[in-house]
């Protein structure tokens, strides 16, 4: 019998499957992902998470999309990976290392709603540039940087009033991403207050985005529209941002929620939709 052990966590509404691949054997599938993924045949989530062994840190978090696809890393799912770990007694020290497939991360637990975790130097590819969607339309204005996963920020006047049916589909399909995108819509609140709306490649939207949210601080402190520290701010809480700049790593600190633990039978063997 297939019988998978499992914990769903979430980060400011942004929710895992964490699944500790340490004491258990597992086959995943892209298939097999996307129905476990899938709010209303699975268990639902934005991402699955394993917790593997690593020889180069203490663990390897493995990432992966709820439409199958692999991901770089996810701050909100390391925070997360984070608690599940302490949490469960799996590694008694509130400092470790948690390696991915974009290097590896550190981690510090001061509480279960204050997890820091240093995000690495951001690549900034492009701070501010201007990206043509259509022959009829006027360009865009937007940055491009990369926090472990690529993204583009954008800023605009309010959240509520911007039309997204046709603007995330057209910068996510760009030919100036091939490997697609992670999108972020920012609204300037205050020199140390900004609200951010995530859609993340291989997932959609979703209520928060770690690396996200580090991208769209980055971008706003290297146009000059916020300070060095920042409060993002999601639908369902914030996230603290710090960087000081230049070759300095960045800093985000939130809270890990966990919502329950349970065992799946036959997850293998999920209905088709």
């Amino acid at each position: 019998m297939s019988t998978l052990h499992f914990t769903k966590m979430h980060g400011l509404g942004n929710d895992f499957i964490i699944i500790n691949a340490l004491n258990q054997t597992y086959s995943l599938t892209p298939d097999i992902i996307s129905r476990l993924a899938n709010r209303f045949i699975g268990i639902g989530c934005d991402q699955i998470l394993l917790i593997e062994s690593s020889h180069l840190a203490d663990f390897f978090c493995r990432i992966y999309n709820s439409d199958g696809s692999e991901a770089e890393q996810c701050g909100n799912g390391l925070r997360c990976i984070a608690r599940y770990i302490h949490e469960e007694g799996i590694f008694a020290k509130s400092n470790f290392q948690i390696e991915t497939k974009a290097g590896i991360f550190l981690l510090e637990i001061m509480d279960y709603d204050h997890i820091r975790v240093a995000m690495g130097i951001p690549k900034i590819q492009n701070a501010l540039t201007d990206l043509k969607l259509s022959a009829n339309s006027p360009p865009l204005s937007i940055s491009i940087l990369s926090t472990g996963n690529p993204h583009a920020i954008i800023r605009v006047d309010s959240l509520e009033s911007t039309s997204l049916n046709q603007l995330i589909p057209q910068i996510s399909s760009h030919s100036l991403f091939p490997n697609g995108i992670n999108i972020g819509l920012i609204q300037i609140v205050a020199n140390d207050h900004i609200k951010l709306r995530t859609f993340e490649r291989g997932a959609g939207e979703t209520h928060a985005c770690g690396s996200n949210a580090c991208a769209a601080a980055v971008a706003s402190m290297v146009n000059h529209w916020v300070g060095n520290k920042v409060k993002v701010e999601f639908k369902y809480g914030s996230l603290i941002i710090e960087w000081d700049k230049g070759n300095n790593p960045i800093y985000m600190t939130g809270s890990a929620s966990r919502v329950f633990s349970g065992v799946m039978k036959h997850y293998k063997n999920i209905n088709t939709i």
